[in-house]
């Protein structure tokens, strides 16, 4: 699920809390903006007109969602530079950020927040968020509002990302990171049972065979790794069909897909890899958090994992960054891919609104400046050269995977066989975490107890998700 560079930790925490909430309960911090209030208590002298950028002229004041607290000093200092840096070009804009104690992302203070009106400005949320903010009526339609001449690099965003902040066509918010899946490997336990870190298995029989080697190191050491408790083994399991060309839920979004061929494919396989083969260690319920802790103790060879992982394990949990690589999702076909971004209230003023779409672009959507600054990032003591987030196309990709290079704090030729081979990206299921839920309980049925039966696993999951997605 998730500054973009810490999108992980948030993601995680928001999956931890989201047991009893829909799909779209993950979300944003803060508290905020004063309502529907045009005029902010200052004069407007902008136009109305959503295809001129704003006259730097133009007295706005924005709350803003998410800046950095205090405890994370590197992140606080480049914020307050920003802000700064930005009002070089528009003098007349106030930045007021907004930042909550601990997690940013809540998804209880999230729901309660859309409800009462009270987001801020500029709010902060996932991909998978934009219909449950719809539904509360809690974001403006921004299309008109973005275009080449204010968001300069439009065109060299990935479209896929731009898509999945859309609604029947209509733009709801802008990206700040994105991600998708990969195959996360511990490089020390490859090269002591003898495969190569550099070529991570591509199937899942070659993770299979992979993994068992990897066990056979002993002292309590996994070869692989899966989570089946917090709705994040429903989350893997929903990655596992999409690497082999399946799906959860189907084209429709009405009925459960996974009660075929290709479900009691994944769930036979990591059935036998955990009571056949014995390489998926004892300890079992695993959630966000477990896995990284073990690979990060070269307890664990590999697991599913965004690539931000990463750097949660070497700032939070002392492991080193060399001792980790990636390659693409196993099987190839899809990944599960998603991300963070930033919409915008509705019902603020024209100005706020070109404003917001001003700092975002900024912030955000700019390659060298703002997160994309690598050599600001780097002299800050901030991971540099961990692949995502990456949505630019074109020139800018080139222009921004080169800074990456240049100023990386990390040997970033072990992540090439995840960016040489990359998959395409698929969204969330609808009802996502509800989905999950259910499907948390296939993963712990398979992997708690030996005896489990398949077919009856995967056919109550079935009746339990149609149940689900009967009440959207």
């Amino acid at each position: 699920m998730r500054s973009a560079r810490f999108r992980r930790s948030r993601r995680a925490a928001a999956i931890t809390l989201v047991s009893a909430l829909s799909l779209t309960a993950l979300a944003a911090c803060g508290t905020s903006s004063s309502g529907d209030d045009s005029s902010d208590g200052a004069q407007q002298s902008g136009s109305s007109d959503p295809t001129i950028p704003l006259d730097p002229k133009t007295k706005v004041t924005l709350t803003i969602d998410c800046m950095p607290p205090t405890a994370k000093a590197a992140e606080l200092k480049e914020w307050k530079e920003d802000v700064a840096e930005f009002n070089k070009t528009y003098p007349n804009v106030t930045i007021e950020g907004r930042s909550t104690p601990g997690q940013c992302l809540e998804p209880p203070r999230f729901t309660a927040m859309l409800k009462a009106k009270s987001q801020p400005d500029v709010f902060y949320t996932y991909f998978t968020d934009l219909p449950q903010v719809l539904a509360e009526d809690g974001a403006a339609d921004i299309s008109a509002y973005v275009s080449p001449k204010t968001v300069p690099l439009l065109k060299d965003i990935d479209p896929d990302v731009l898509d999945s902040l859309k609604h029947q066509g209509n733009l709801y918010g802008l990206p700040t990171s994105n991600y998708t899946m990969g195959l996360l490997i511990n490089r020390k336990l490859f090269k002591d049972a003898g495969l190569d870190p550099d070529a991570p298995p591509r199937t899942w029989d070659e993770v299979r065979a992979a993994a068992k080697k990897i066990a056979a190191l002993g002292d309590g050491i996994a070869g692989f790794g899966e989570y089946s408790a917090g709705n994040t083994g429903g989350w893997h399991f929903t990655a596992q069909m999409y690497s082999l060309g399946g799906d959860v839920v189907d084209a429709s979004g009405t009925k459960a897909a996974f009660n075929n061929e290709l479900g009691k494919q994944v769930a036979k396989n990591l059935h036998a890899m955990r009571w056949e083969d014995d390489s998926m260690g004892k300890t079992q319920l695993l959630k966000w958090g477990d896995l990284q802790k073990q690979i990060a103790t070269d307890k664990l060879g590999m697991f599913l994992a965004a690539p931000d992982d990463i750097a949660y394990m070497v700032q939070q949990l002392g492991a080193k960054y060399e001792n980790f690589g990636m390659g693409p999702i196993p099987g190839g076909r899809n990944t599960l891919a998603g991300g963070n971004n930033y919409m915008v209230k509705k019902g603020i003023s024209p100005d706020k609104i070109k404003a917001a779409v001003a700092w975002l672009n900024f912030k955000n959507l700019t390659v060298g400046k703002g997160q994309f600054d690598w050599a600001r990032t780097k002299a800050d003591g901030l991971p540099v050269g961990i692949p995502q987030p990456n949505f630019w196309l074109n020139g800018s990709k080139t222009k921004d995977d080169a800074a990456r290079v240049e100023h990386a704090t990390m040997p970033v030729a072990n992540f090439k066989a995840f960016m040489d081979n990359p998959v395409p990206g698929k969204a969330e299921p609808p009802k996502a975490q509800e989905v999950y839920k259910v499907l948390d309980n296939v993963m712990s049925g398979l992997l708690t107890n030996e005896d489990a039966d398949v077919d009856k696993l995967l056919s109550t999951a079935e009746a339990q998700v149609n149940q689900v997605l009967a009440h959207q």
